[in-house]
């Protein structure tokens, strides 16, 4: 009987890989690289991932395991827009200071050429539940307007967020991804709030 891998080889294989990523880059990085990091098998390997391509949608739950993280840091005393800025700030510093703008620019990339799973459009990422949750509770409040629906209030500051980390890629990450972003978003998301 094949005995079946065990449920921390995934997370053992995406360690790895993002570890050898950031050490050695993406292209330098081999899929049997990979398992020999990991301690686990090729099979396992092809058990969770397709290809070394594949990978990249991971990056998407490392960022999650962020927002996880930064969940308890957020206060009742904070508005709803001082929440999704501070969130902005926080994971945007991570991507500048910590993930190479090669591997976000192949996600990006990955994500509009892939005829499988979209993982930045995945409404079940706790990206999207966080966002949506902290925008529900700014209508309810009337913080946020509330004449237009939060689906299409989450899809585009969803979308805000995309198309900054887009252009920092296209610019080859010349200049603060956090920095940018805590100039424009509040120009763009105003249209959006309740103004008293």
């Amino acid at each position: 009987m094949a005995r079946k891998p065990n449920k921390n080889t995934k997370a053992k294989i995406v360690n790895a890989a993002w570890k050898l990523f950031y050490e050695q880059g993406y292209e330098n990085t081999s899929v049997e690289e990979i398992v020999y990091e990991s301690g686990t098998s090729r099979g396992s390997f092809y058990h969770y991932f397709d290809g070394k391509d594949d990978l990249l949608n991971s990056l998407s739950d490392l960022f999650d395991g962020r927002y996880e993280e930064l969940k308890g840091s957020l206060t009742p005393d904070m508005t709803c827009f001082q929440k999704l800025m501070y969130l902005n700030r926080e994971l945007f510093s991570m991507m500048e200071n910590g993930t190479p703008v090669e591997l976000i620019a192949r996600l990006y990339s990955s994500q509009m050429t892939t005829k499988g799973s979209r993982s930045l459009l995945d409404h079940s990422r706790v990206y999207y539940k966080l966002i949506r949750k902290i925008i529900s509770e700014g209508q309810n409040s009337g913080e946020i307007r509330s004449d237009i629906s939060l689906n299409e209030i989450v899809k585009a500051y969803a979308l805000c967020e995309r198309a900054i980390i887009s252009d920092w890629c296209l610019c080859g990450g010349e200049y603060s991804l956090a920095g940018y972003s805590e100039k424009l978003l509040p120009v763009l998301f105003d249209g959006f709030l309740v103004k008293k």
